[in-house]
């Protein structure tokens, strides 16, 4: 029981565990499971290797991994967005884990069993760090608490009727835990095998790390002219058809993608409040103005006003209240109402009393001992004894150890609390500890169970603020949205097609705007939630280019969208005509530089470059081979004036140097050598991790070679 009561304590720390911690364990299992995966192509989420996914088992792996989100957080649902980042996160995850998987297995690398147990005998991965069982001393994992607590949890499932019902399922959830990160740990480590096998085929040596440091020690001072390409106007550059074609041969590697993407127009109507619901709104929160300065039963009336902020019964500080609210409590005398008045930061009416101005602490200790698990009536008697054993002088430690517990102080502040949603029970807890006088001994009954509360300190007062705030955001009225609706549906039955809402929408009050490059998994059409039908037609094999899609009301209820289909980008290479726009600028810029070139050739010096038109003349300091300089006059970035100028003495000149917004002619000021002692190994180590984070697209080769299909738009 005491390392259920360790563990109990540190109940927060389950929040914090990473969501590759939570589903690892189960990734395993849904990879075997795919091999009976239903072979009809409409049933398939997805790919990997030519193994399908099937939606079932996909969303049987997003339900387990949603539980154990839930679990964690202490929810019991979630919303539409978490959803889809928890679809995600498993996606990838999966990805991931099978494309190490694969190329482990073909290396023979493996994560035995005895590996698994030193691991976690000596404490070496990030997920142990994440678990509850630590010391309390050192804050350091503690293998010891581990395996008692997995000691407790068989003993438990040996002998259920032992241990409390709630204890039951508090060991079951922990026990699931562990298994997740238990699974994790492993995966981890055939990641670290897999990792470090690839650092070693690229691994530093003193050459390099002679170079790189030199090449970050060592400086140069440039006298700099830039001449930005748009020196020359546009409409100067003659462009043939024959330009674009080989500056597309050139580029060509640049415009491969690895999926489908799509290009489309749409219109999108978001449906705002009128000022009859304005009016309305303010006409409702006068009233609530009135029952506030009457009513006793303040709560109830904030709830029934349909405010965003709960009443909270404890007095809270400026910090846990809107900005607009917080601002006005100085001046406000005791149980004055003030409102209603519109915020057109959050675009709400609002009313406010205040009711008291107090001094309280924002910082509290204490210490408790817990009674639970027996019938009311025992819980209660034990409380008694303990208050008496307590009043008469028993030390409070000693009392907590005799029932599991440690009795340790507690620091609680304001922010753990205040601004919470809290029932009854919770309610009740938080004022026992925040109205405990110094010293005092509180017997507190909550549910089945009994705490008895020691404040034991108290720091930081504060003002904190008994304030009943009715905060309602003004929100359109159903006449409103009917309106938006008719007018926007009479349109696009005047106007059916891509060219006619084009030629119309401005005049109706529409504006048409373009997105290009949108893949499925980016989930919302427009930028706007609830759009999966729309995302459905956009990418379905029916759909047409040029096709327009029937209107969705998606958002939050509050949006009307249309969309026309104008592109289909196949994965691969890119048409030349879909990139033509950027061939066009690249062979502009080629064009100009080329003239600029002619120019520039017969410079001797920077004083020849201050005699041409558009030419910026700068002294640029600090300039090394490692970082690339940045140009003011261009607003860019130029690595080759770097390299350039690395391999130039004190004094030499170098003109016509193409930059990527600009041509560039530079002087040599100075040259200066870094006094600094080279560290051969930390030079080494910088190689290493810049290498390291290059693996990157080693990663993203794997995940070519491995096909995978992504057809989650189609179900989600």
């Amino acid at each position: 029981m005491a390392t259920l009561q360790k563990i109990r304590s540190k109940g927060p720390l389950l929040m914090i565990i990473v969501g590759l911690a939570l589903f690892a364990f189960i990734a395993e299992e849904f990879f075997r499971s795919m091999q009976s995966a239903s072979a009809e192509s409409k049933q398939r989420v997805g790919e990997i290797y030519g193994e399908s996914l099937s939606y079932h088992d996909f969303q049987t792996l997003v339900d387990e991994y949603s539980e154990v989100v839930k679990l964690t957080r202490g929810v019991n649902s979630l919303d539409a967005e978490e959803m889809t980042q928890i679809r995600d996160e498993v996606w990838n995850t999966l990805l991931q884990n099978k494309l190490i998987e694969h190329e482990a297995e073909k290396l023979g690398l493996t994560v035995t069993d005895a590996e698994l147990q030193e691991i976690i005998n000596n404490g070496r991965s990030q997920y142990l760090m994440q678990t509850p069982f630590r010391n309390e001393q050192t804050g350091a994992f503690d293998v010891n608490m581990l395996k008692k607590f997995l000691t407790d949890y068989d003993n438990m499932k040996k002998n259920p009727s032992q241990m409390p019902a709630e204890y039951i399922q508090y060991y079951e959830s922990m026990f699931k835990m562990w298994q997740f990160i238990e699974k994790s740990i492993r995966q981890e480590a055939l990641m670290n095998k897999y990792q470090s096998l690839l650092a070693h085929a690229v691994i530093s040596n003193p050459v390099a790390a002679k170079m790189n440091f030199e090449g970050h020690v060592n400086e140069s001072e440039l006298l700099l002219a830039s001449v930005p390409y748009t020196t020359i106007a546009d409409s100067t550059v003659k462009v043939e058809d024959a330009d674009i074609k080989a500056k597309y041969e050139e580029m060509k590697e640049n415009f491969k993608q690895m999926t489908e993407s799509r290009d489309f127009k749409y219109i999108s109507v978001r449906v705002r409040a009128s000022e009859k619901d304005k009016a309305e709104l303010k006409k409702e929160m006068t009233e609530v103005g009135k029952q506030l300065a009457t009513g006793d039963n303040i709560a109830k009336i904030i709830r029934e006003s349909g405010s965003i902020v709960n009443y909270s019964e404890i007095p809270v500080s400026k910090s846990a209240l809107p900005g607009d609210i917080a601002v006005q409590l100085d001046t406000m005398t005791l149980n004055q109402v003030f409102g209603p008045y519109y915020n057109p930061g959050d675009q709400t009416y609002n009313v406010v009393k205040l009711m008291n101005r107090i001094s309280a602490p924002d910082s509290i200790q204490y210490r408790q001992i817990q009674i639970a698990g027996a019938d009311e009536a025992t819980n209660t008697k034990t409380a008694d004894s303990i208050m008496t054993a307590l009043n008469n002088g028993t030390p409070f430690d000693s009392i907590a150890k005799k029932y599991g517990q440690t009795g340790e102080k507690i620091w609680i502040t304001s922010r753990n609390y205040e601004g919470a949603t809290m029932g009854p029970e919770d309610l009740k807890y938080i004022k026992a500890i925040t109205n405990g006088a110094v010293n005092e001994l509180q017997n507190v009954k909550i549910s089945q169970a009994n705490v008895i509360l020691q404040v034991t300190d108290r720091r930081a007062m504060k003002n904190k603020f008994d304030v009943a705030i009715a905060k309602c955001p003004v929100t359109f009225s159903n006449e409103t949205y009917s309106k938006a609706y008719n007018d926007f549906s009479q349109f696009l039955a005047a106007n059916p097609t891509l060219e006619q809402m084009e030629a119309n929408a401005a005049k109706a009050g529409y504006q048409v705007m373009t997105q290009k490059d949108m893949t499925s998994n980016q989930h919302n059409v427009a930028g706007i939630s609830n759009t999966s039908d729309a995302l459905r037609w956009l990418f379905g094999e029916d759909t047409e280019v040029n096709s327009v899609s029937k209107m969705y009301e998606c958002g939050n209820n509050d949006h009307m969208l249309v969309v026309a289909l104008t592109g289909i980008n196949p994965a691969g290479y890119r048409s030349l005509e879909s990139v033509k726009e950027i061939l066009n600028r690249e062979v502009i810029n080629d064009k100009k530089a080329k003239m600029l070139a002619e120019k520039m050739s017969a410079w001797k010096s920077i004083n020849d470059a201050k005699q041409m038109t558009g030419a910026i003349v700068d002294t640029i300091k600090h300039v090394t081979f490692n970082s690339p300089v940045f140009v003011s006059a261009t607003g860019s970035n130029e690595p080759v004036i770097n390299g350039a100028a690395d391999k130039m003495a004190k004094g030499q000149f170098k003109t016509a140097v193409k930059g990527q917004v600009g041509m560039y002619a530079f002087q040599v000021l100075n040259k200066t050598k870094g006094q600094e002692k080279m560290d051969v190994k930390a030079e080494e180590n910088m190689l290493n991790s810049k290498n390291m984070r290059g693996m990157g697209q080693f990663f993203m080769d794997l995940y070519k070679k491995a096909e995978v299909m992504d057809h989650r738009y189609m179900f989600f």
